[in-house]
């Protein structure tokens, strides 16, 4: 039955599957297998020219400048980058940032510590069900610290992430924090229905989608940290990163000088790969 259920989901979802390396259906041994499926080689090429490329398959859902420590979820939906990436601790030596619960947004927003000149930018990219379902990195960026939050597996698709004000921050996710050429940058896999199980190549110990587990049960406030500053990782700007299961979001927040533009636009579908920004002008 794999074939004709997979050929009705593909249908349902507008799948390019010719884009796959494995296009016969009845070779995946489950829809799991199926939603992760790799591309042909060169089927997305990576952007030379620009900082900033798409991390994924998907839909912008939303991107520009953060003010005051505050993002847009979509159009007039806020939350705040305080609390979808908790304590700076990756800043300091300390384990626990005390200041924390008291700090206001602008606060938080100035402990990120942007460079003179710089400013801080996010954007949000949506995986449908039908898209390519591996994400890559979106620059040439070196990882010191990840933040694994358990949480709730709302769906993250448009018409929610519309109503349910700070949905990412409720959600489980993943966040890596480091540095690329412009200063602060930062990688978010969040999680969504179905989809708790977030998949990161250069970090086999971090385990999602575990709640049975005494030690991961989510209860809210509460994360688990690794610390990498001592030995770094590195990635290349378009390497494969990780893996969701169905559909779910990325979420990039980072420094990088005024003179930075965005090359999409909201509620436009891209491809990994794509030019998504550019401090350059020619």
């Amino acid at each position: 039955m794999r074939r004709p259920l997979l050929g009705l989901y593909v249908w349902m979802f507008d799948c390019k599957v010719d884009e796959a390396m494995e296009t016969e259906l009845q070779n995946y041994k489950n829809l799991g297998e199926f939603f992760r499926r790799v591309l042909k080689p060169d089927i997305r090429l990576i952007s030379q020219k620009e900082e900033l490329t798409n991390p994924a398959d998907g839909k912008i859902l939303h991107f520009g400048e953060v003010t005051d420590g505050i993002l847009e979820q979509v159009k007039g939906i806020n939350y705040s980058v305080k609390h979808f990436l908790g304590p700076q601790t990756w800043n300091s030596n300390s384990k626990k940032s005390k200041r924390f619960a008291k700090q206001t947004d602008e606060e938080y927003f100035r402990g990120l510590k942007v460079k003179p000149g710089n400013k801080l930018y996010h954007c949000v990219v949506y995986l449908a069900p039908g898209d390519y379902h591996r994400f890559h990195s979106a620059a040439k960026w070196t990882i010191n610290y990840r933040r694994h939050f358990p949480g709730e597996l709302l769906s993250v698709s448009p018409g929610i992430a519309r109503w349910i004000h700070g949905l990412f921050v409720l959600n489980e996710r993943v966040a890596y924090m480091g540095n690329w050429e412009h200063g602060f940058f930062s990688y978010t896999a969040v999680g969504a229905t179905n989809v708790g199980s977030i998949k990161i190549y250069c970090d086999q110990e971090v385990m999602t989608n575990v709640k049975h587990h005494p030690d991961t049960r989510y209860t809210p406030g509460v994360y688990f940290d690794k610390d990498f500053r001592e030995n770094p990782i590195h990635v290349e700007k378009g390497e494969m990163f990780g893996e969701f299961n169905l559909g779910s979001t990325v979420v990039l927040i980072f420094e990088a000088p005024e003179n930075f533009k965005f090359n999409v636009n909201n509620d436009q579908k891209v491809r990994m790969g794509e030019p998504m920004g550019t401090c350059k002008t020619s």
